[in-house]
Parts: structure tokens; C-alpha cells; sequence
């Protein structure tokens, strides 16, 4: 057997390795789109829950998952992105640094029902925010900070170190030429930790389940202290609380809360290319 041979072989194993992985996905997207189709109505998305939730619509949990994800972006990409330059441009090389490394990735490994009882320790009870968007933000935002903090430090330090010593050779200062040349030239893989950080964060239901998500609410938050109903929570509720609900709802809920979440990363996917195509190398 040729090297060609061998590396047809090679190619095929690798496509059908990657089709195993992706056809189980599409399927469950065809299956989703097949039965929660046809609730989506103007109905079930514009109006509230009726008849112990049995009927209705589901227009307060849709705007309590966008409340909770802006809440989530507000907090963690401020953060995450401070913190990745911290750690890529200003920390030094050594014991401690390494440590915070290591704690950061084995956050990004801890399961969400943990940083739902941390949010409600910390959040709710020892800060008294109650259950609220803000306990139910917070949390949500230290679940997902280790997914920001990763991509952007990975970003940021595959912008070419040229760049850096070119600025600081024209006079700029270690901030302005961390603001002015390293941010814009790693903007695109920022954004790639920011859409990761909104598909986890917008499908969580462990972190929400103590710090926000209602279990029915008939009018929409006025406050950042008010609980919300959320899709992912609402969809826990209907399958297992919820005695002969509709199908229909459940499947109608899960597809709705697929389609934001696409939707949303799929805004961010074309910011981040926009900026991909900029980039001078």
C-alpha cells in the first residue's frame, strides 16, 4: 500500500468520523423543527400561559431568557476579557499564574448545579438579591466566565508579537497598544468565546433553577429584583410538573429556544467576520 493509498484512507476514516458526529445533531434538529413547528403560532409566542400552562403561549419565558442573556453578557465579557488580558499581556510567568490557569480550566469542568447552589448562597441569601435576574445574571455569567476568559486569552495571544514591539517602538504605552493594536486584531476569536458563553448560558436550567426561574409569572419583570420565567426552566416544568400538557408545548418550547440561541450566535458569527476579514494577516 502507497503513502497516496494510505492518506485516501485516512481522509475517508477522518469524513465518516465527522459525519458520525454531525448526522446525530442534524437529526435532532429535523426532529425538533418536525414536531415543534407547527405550535409556533403568533399565539404561542405573543401571549401568556393558560389553563395551569396546559394551553397558551410562552411570550414571558422568551423575554426572561433574553433578560437573563444580556444579564450574562453585561457581567461576564467585561470580566473575561479583563481577565484574559491580564493574564496574556500583564501577568508574569510563574507559580501563581500557573495556578489561576488551572483553576480556570477546571471551572470550566465543575457542573452547573454547583454554581446554581453557589449563586443561591452567595446571591440570594448572603448578599440578598433574593431570586431575582440579577442572582440569576451573576451566576450565570460565573458559569460561563472560564469559556470567555479561555478563548480570549487565546485570541489575544495569537495576535503576532511584532505587532506589539512595532507600537511600543512608535512611543505607545503597554495600555494603548494592548487597546489599540492587540484588541482590534483579536476581536474575532473574543467574539468566539462570547457565543460560546451565550449557547451554554441561554440553555442552562441547573443555574437558574435556585437563583431566578419561576414557575409561573402572569406579568413581565419591572425590575432587575423580579424573577422571570425562563425557556430552559419552563421546559423542565412542562415535562416533568405539568400533569397531560400538549406535546405540541414541549416540542414548541425547545424549538424556540434553539432558534435564540442560534440566532444570537448567529448576530455574533457575523460581527466576528466582519472583523476576520479586516485583520492584516
Amino acid at each position: 500500500m502507497n503513502a497516496k493509498t494510505r492518506e485516501q484512507i485516512a481522509f475517508w476514516v477522518l469524513r465518516i468520523l465527522a459525519l458520525m458526529v454531525v448526522a446525530p445533531t442534524l437529526l435532532i434538529v429535523l426532529l425538533l423543527i418536525i414536531r415543534g413547528a407547527p405550535a409556533l403560532t403568533p399565539k404561542f409566542l405573543f401571549t401568556y400561559p393558560t389553563d395551569g400552562m396546559r394551553a397558551g403561549g410562552i411570550f414571558p419565558a422568551i423575554v426572561g431568557t433574553i433578560y437573563l442573556v444580556i444579564g450574562l453578557v453585561i457581567f461576564a465579557v467585561p470580566l473575561g476579557v479583563l481577565g484574559a488580558i491580564y493574564l496574556s499581556e500583564y501577568a508574569r510567568p510563574s507559580t501563581i499564574t500557573r495556578l489561576v490557569r488551572l483553576s480556570i480550566v477546571n471551572l470550566a469542568g465543575v457542573p452547573s448545579i454547583v454554581y446554581g447552589l453557589f449563586g443561591f448562597g452567595v446571591f440570594v441569601l448572603l448578599l440578598h438579591f433574593g431570586a431575582s435576574i440579577l442572582a440569576g445574571s451573576l451566576t450565570l455569567a460565573l458559569l460561563v466566565l472560564p469559556v470567555v476568559i479561555v478563548a480570549a486569552e487565546e485570541a489575544i495571544t495569537s495576535v503576532p508579537q511584532t505587532f506589539r514591539e512595532a507600537s511600543l517602538a512608535l512611543g505607545a504605552t503597554k495600555w494603548q497598544t494592548v487597546r489599540r493594536v492587540v484588541l482590534p486584531n483579536s476581536i474575532s476569536g473574543i467574539l468566539t468565546g462570547i457565543v460560546l458563553a451565550i449557547g451554554r448560558g441561554a440553555g442552562e436550567t441547573a443555574p437558574i433553577l435556585f437563583t431566578v426561574a419561576a414557575f409561573f409569572q402572569p406579568h413581565l419583570p419591572t425590575s432587575v429584583y423580579d424573577q422571570v420565567m425562563a425557556l430552559p426552566y419552563h421546559l423542565y416544568v412542562m415535562t416533568t410538573q405539568v400533569p397531560n400538557a400538549p406535546a405540541t408545548i414541549k416540542w414548541g418550547t425547545a424549538l424556540t429556544l434553539l432558534i435564540i440561541v442560534l440566532g444570537m450566535n448567529l448576530i455574533a458569527s457575523v460581527i466576528r467576520s466582519r472583523f476576520r476579514r479586516r485583520r492584516p494577516w
